[in-house]
């Protein structure tokens, strides 16, 4: 296969994906869609459309396969070594009053929908199955830390611990992962007709959710983007993907296990960054910022890592 057919490959996996970002784009360039559809549709997505796609994918995964335990502690470790990182370097480069935006908009990844939706176009079921699993362990983390790095650098916020477990515990997409388990660890059987209905609702997710993204994204605002915006954006979509996707080659990880790693730690900022800075009364237009540079950015440093690791053999 010549480098010209590599590169086709990759697109057709990262193209449709980013394809439907921009769609939402335009979609609300034209005012087809307002702020309300959007807000409306997110809800749909996050509280049943997404936990639907985690499970049915759960129940219809094979756990010898998908559960890959070394992968899952792999992921836990490096998502902390990377908010450690971008902790230290924030603690030396960017204003006090930003730092703790920046490394919630330098660590928390997009993996919910962007991750997911990636892996599905590139490893099908698989990716599904064993990136929902990673998603479960990686929710509970991404918010434990966002929270303690907020509370830390924003006056007058403390870390409510009772309040954080409250979210963690009543969060949809981790529900849906320990509901799925029992069914698939115990090949407890659903009838095909609720199985086929429920692919239908969860069909909705990826689209919806892609072309949301994309609504939400302000290119004038980009434009007065401060260089904490852009640093953290770096930081997010190149700096942290490829030392922690190379970290994971060292331990061994190769083929569908880093590819999946990678496409994980290439996400864009989660959009749940922002609502957690605005709860606590903190700069929402840098946040704002840092989730529209990465998700544009992802369109192009997720298609050239992907094709890099395959030209290398790695995946």
């Amino acid at each position: 296969m010549n480098l010209l057919e590599l590169f086709a490959r990759t697109l057709d996996v990262t193209l449709p994906v980013f394809a439907m970002v921009f769609l939402g784009l335009g979609l609300k360039r034209l005012k087809w869609i307002d702020r309300a559809f959007v807000s409306t549709a997110s809800a749909l997505v996050f509280r049943a459309t997404l936990p639907t796609l985690i499970f049915l994918s759960l129940i219809k995964a094979d756990l010898s396969v998908a559960l890959d335990v070394s992968m899952m502690v792999f992921f836990a470790a490096a998502t902390l070594v990377q908010f450690l990182l971008s902790w230290a370097w924030a603690h030396y480069r960017v204003a006090h009053k930003d730092r703790g935006i920046y490394v919630q908009g330098a660590f928390r990844g997009n993996c919910g929908v962007v991750g997911l939706a990636l892996a599905a176009g590139m490893y099908g079921n698989y990716g599904l199955s064993a990136g929902s699993l990673l998603l479960g362990v990686v929710i509970v983390m991404y918010n434990v830390l966002s929270v303690v790095v907020l509370a830390t650098y924003q006056p007058g916020q403390s870390t409510d611990w009772r309040s954080l477990l409250k979210h963690v515990v009543t969060n949809p997409l981790i529900i849906s992962v320990f509901v799925a388990l029992p069914f698939t660890a115990l090949s407890i059987p659903l009838p095909s007709w609720l199985i086929t209905s429920g692919d239908y609702f969860a069909s909705l997710t990826l689209p919806l959710a892609l072309i949301c993204i994309g609504a939400t994204l302000s290119v004038s605002s980009m434009r007065d983007s401060s260089q904490v915006a852009f640093g953290a954006s770096w930081m997010k979509m190149v700096t942290l993907p490829v030392l922690s996707t190379a970290a994971a080659w060292v331990m061994g990880f190769s083929g569908e296990q880093l590819g999946l790693l990678f496409l994980f730690f290439a996400s864009p900022t989660a959009a749940a960054s922002f609502v957690m800075v605005k709860a606590i009364g903190g700069n929402v237009a840098l946040a704002a910022n840092i989730i529209a540079i990465t998700t544009l950015m992802a369109s192009i440093t997720v298609t050239l890592g992907v094709f890099a690791l395959r030209l290398l053999g790695w995946i």
